[in-house]
């Protein structure tokens, strides 16, 4: 059983859904694939996990980096959560390209080269927005590529991590 709650962000509302094993998703309202992995029967309840989560997510909007780990259920291909381990290993305030990740899985899967488009397919639906920061992926050259969340959002989530935009090129 997935279990729902709502938090309430500077940026806008936020749905929260976890299950028994940890937190299975975190989307903004209304962003692409919002609740895409989210199970049509689900519930309403605050469970522990939700005040864990919220706790972190009220020092991130702080301005704090926060310091603590949150128990995790990734739903997706082995692809994807290959993807997503590295984005959540992307230190707090910095970035990388779709291409240094890609290099980075071609490396750990022995290939090599692997496709920068497909790792930017994974990054998208990513289900666990700023916990696993797909914010942090930029295109080649900085380029201020697309967010499922919005790209001002995107900005403003670099921003409080004090990542300088000013030099980033805005890429629809």
């Amino acid at each position: 059983m997935q279990y729902i709650s709502y938090y309430q962000s500077p940026l806008g509302s936020i749905l929260l859904s976890a299950n028994n094993n940890g937190l299975s998703g975190l989307w903004f309202e209304g962003q692409k694939y919002f609740a895409f992995t989210l199970d049509k029967e689900h519930q309403e309840k605050e469970m522990p996990l939700f005040k864990q989560v919220k706790n972190w997510l009220d020092n991130y909007f702080l301005g704090n980096k926060p310091n603590s780990s949150l128990p995790l259920y990734l739903i997706g291909t082995n692809f994807q959560k290959q993807v997503w381990q590295i984005l959540y290993s992307i230190p707090y305030g910095e970035t990388r390209t779709y291409g240094e990740i890609a290099k980075e899985l071609a490396i750990k899967k022995g290939l090599s080269r692997m496709s920068a488009q497909a790792v930017g397919s994974a990054v998208g639906h990513n289900p666990i927005s700023i916990i696993i920061p797909c914010h942090r992926v930029m295109g080649a050259n900085g380029d201020l590529r697309g967010y499922a969340g919005g790209i001002e959002k995107k900005v403003k989530l670099l921003e409080l991590e004090k990542v300088n935009t000013q030099p980033l090129t805005l890429k629809r």
